[in-house]
């Protein structure tokens, strides 16, 4: 079987739109974001801040501004314990608060099949969002459908 060789412009022809096509595709990729929902009270301005941090981290949000965001909790099954001032909705999973953008990442990453989302109940001071310093730890918990909690991450310093 003959192969052809390539004369040095075709080569460098070739190569050269390898490159180009490698840099469309990343380029691309490094634009695709990922969407979130958010309901958020309209004049609270520690969510609008979190939302900031999520758009600085790669997502989405799409945010609906509304006077009764207890009603979404609700509808989403949040057990009033676990509520926060901003519920966010991201594939199956339901993100409660001023949840850092890196844990919505790995949830969406391991994607456990028990889990129902994730919260910070309250507002801890330092948490996204709330940026209080000096940092103030604070501990994200993943819930399941009834409520059941565990530890997913603990935030120790800034």
């Amino acid at each position: 079987m003959a192969m052809n060789k390539l004369n040095r412009r075709e080569w460098l022809g070739a190569l050269t739109g390898v490159a180009a096509g490698a840099f469309v595709w990343r380029s691309a990729s490094a634009q695709t974001k990922t969407p979130i929902a958010v309901y958020k009270d309209p004049s609270c301005g520690c969510c609008h801040n979190w939302v900031e941090h999520m758009k600085a981290n790669g997502f989405a949000p799409t945010v609906t501004d509304t006077s009764d965001v207890n009603k979404i909790k609700r509808a989403h099954g949040m057990p009033e314990a676990l509520w926060s001032c901003h519920t966010a909705l991201i594939g199956a999973y339901v993100i409660e608060g001023h949840v850092p953008a890196s844990d919505v990442r790995r949830l969406l990453a391991e994607q456990p099949k028990t889990v129902a989302g994730l919260t910070i109940p309250g507002m801890p001071a330092s948490a996204p969002g709330m940026d209080v310093k000096p940092f103030q730890p604070y501990t994200v918990l993943s819930f399941d459908a009834k409520g059941k909690t565990a530890v997913f991450a603990e935030h120790k310093k800034a």
